[in-house]
C-alpha cells in the first residue's frame, strides 16, 4: 500500500527548486525533508512551493527557510502516521486534516513509507469543465495565420491545440468547449467531438469577438468550475494542483501568473523629496504577470454582461472589487505564450527537442 517514499526524501540543505523538483518527479507529489538519521522534519506540498514563490522565495533557498515561515501557519507541524496503521484510520487521518499525503513513521520516528489518497480512494476524472479561447485572429503570426487559425499551426508535428487537449485529457480532464471565431471550421473538421482525442468537445461559435470573459456568456450553465485557457498557451501547468490550491483558498477566480523580470539599464535613485536616499544600479525588477489561465466558480460570470466586449482583467477587476475571492496561482512549470514569431519557433523546436512534455509535470 505504501509509495517507494525514499524518492520522495530531500534534505535540509537542499533548494526549493530541488523540492519543486522532487515533487514533480514523484507520484506522490510530496517532498519528506529528514536528517541524515531519517527523521522527518518536515514535509512540503506543491502549495508550499507555490505560496513561497508568491511570498517572493528565490527558488535557490534552502528548504529550510520554508520550514521557518511555515511556523506561523495552519502546516506547521506535518501529520503523520505510525507504520502498520490500517487503511480505514490512515483515510480518515487524510479526511480530517484535508491532506493528500500522509508520511508513516517507525517506532523511532524514522520515515518508513508514505501513503496517499489516490491509493486509498478511487479519484476519477477532475471535476472542471475547460474552456479553450480559440477565435482570435493571430495578426502578429501572419502569413501563417492567412490560411489557419492560430491554434492550429503546427508545433513539433501536431496542431497547438492538439497538444493543449493532450494536457488536458491526461489531467483527468473530459469536458471541453472550444470558443471559435476566426476560421472555426479549421478546428471544428480536425476534432469532431473529440472522441477520437479522448475527451467530450462541443464547440460554441463567436458570432463577434466578446473578449476572454464576455464569450463565457455564450456557454451554458453548469456546477462544475470553468477552467478557462487561451488557446495560445504552450505549457506543462499542473491542472489538479491548480484545482487543490483553488479549493484551499474558497476563491471564487484563481489567476494562473507567472513571474516576470527585467533589468532597468539605468542606475535607479531613490529619493524622499529633494534628498537622495538610495542609488541601485540596474536593478532587477520583478512582476507576476497574467499567463492566461484562470479557474472561475460558475456563479463568477453572473457579473459579466451578455453580448459585450468584455474582457478578462475586467471580469477580475470587478470580482475583487466586490468582495469575491480572487486568488493568483503561479505557474513555475514550462510556459510559453506564443503571441511572437520568435515565441512560435521557440515552441517548436522545445517540442521537436523533447523539452516539453505535455503528458507529464517535470521541469525540463
Amino acid at each position: 500500500m505504501s509509495l517507494d517514499f525514499q524518492k520522495s526524501c530531500i534534505r535540509p540543505t537542499h533548494t526549493v527548486r530541488d523540492a519543486s523538483a522532487c515533487i514533480e518527479a514523484s507520484r506522490a507529489k510530496i517532498a519528506l525533508v529528514t536528517d541524515e538519521r531519517g527523521h522527518l522534519l518536515d514535509t512540503i506540498t506543491d502549495g508550499d512551493i507555490r505560496r513561497a514563490i508568491l511570498s517572493g522565495i528565490d527558488l535557490a533557498t534552502p528548504v529550510v527557510h520554508l520550514r521557518e515561515k511555515k511556523l506561523n501557519s495552519p502546516y506547521r507541524q506535518p501529520t503523520t502516521a505510525p507504520l502498520g496503521t490500517d487503511a480505514a484510520t490512515l483515510l480518515r487521518i487524510l479526511r480530517t486534516h484535508n491532506i493528500q499525503q500522509l508520511p508513516l513513521l517507525d517506532a523511532e520516528q524514522r520515515v518508513a513509507g508514505l501513503v496517499t489518497l489516490a491509493e486509498l480512494v478511487e479519484i476519477g476524472a477532475l471535476p472542471l469543465h475547460a474552456v479553450i479561447m480559440a477565435g482570435g485572429f493571430g495578426v502578429r503570426l501572419r502569413p501563417l495565420t492567412d490560411d489557419l487559425p492560430k491554434p492550429m499551426l503546427p508545433v513539433g508535428d501536431r496542431p497547438l491545440l492538439e497538444l493543449i487537449i493532450e494536457r488536458l485529457r491526461h489531467a483527468g480532464i473530459r469536458r471541453i468547449s472550444v470558443l471559435t471565431h476566426y476560421k472555426s471550421e479549421a478546428i471544428t473538421d480536425y476534432f469532431g467531438d473529440g472522441g477520437a482525442f479522448g475527451v467530450d468537445i462541443d464547440y460554441v461559435l463567436e458570432e463577434k469577438p466578446l473578449g476572454t470573459a464576455g464569450a463565457l456568456t455564450l456557454l451554458k450553465a453548469g456546477r462544475d468550475p470553468l477552467l478557462v485557457l487561451n488557446g495560445d498557451i504552450l505549457t506543462r501547468i499542473d491542472f489538479t494542483a491548480l484545482l487543490d490550491f483553488h479549493r484551499e483558498h474558497r476563491a471564487d477566480i484563481t489567476v494562473g501568473v507567472r513571474e516576470y523580470d527585467f533589468r532597468v539599464p539605468y542606475g535607479v535613485v531613490e529619493t524622499e523629496g529633494a534628498r537622495v536616499v538610495a542609488i541601485s544600479e540596474k536593478p532587477v525588477v520583478k512582476y507576476f504577470v497574467n499567463a492566461g489561465i484562470y479557474l472561475l466558480q460558475p456563479d463568477a460570470r453572473e457579473v459579466i454582461p451578455r453580448d459585450t466586449n468584455y474582457d478578462m482583467p475586467t471580469l477580475i477587476n470587478t470580482a475583487a472589487a466586490s468582495g469575491r475571492t480572487v486568488v493568483s496561482f503561479p505557474v513555475h512549470e514550462y510556459w510559453l505564450d506564443i503571441g511572437q514569431m520568435d515565441d512560435y519557433r521557440k515552441a517548436d523546436a522545445d517540442v521537436r527537442s523533447g523539452a516539453v512534455d505535455t503528458h507529464h509535470s517535470q521541469l525540463p
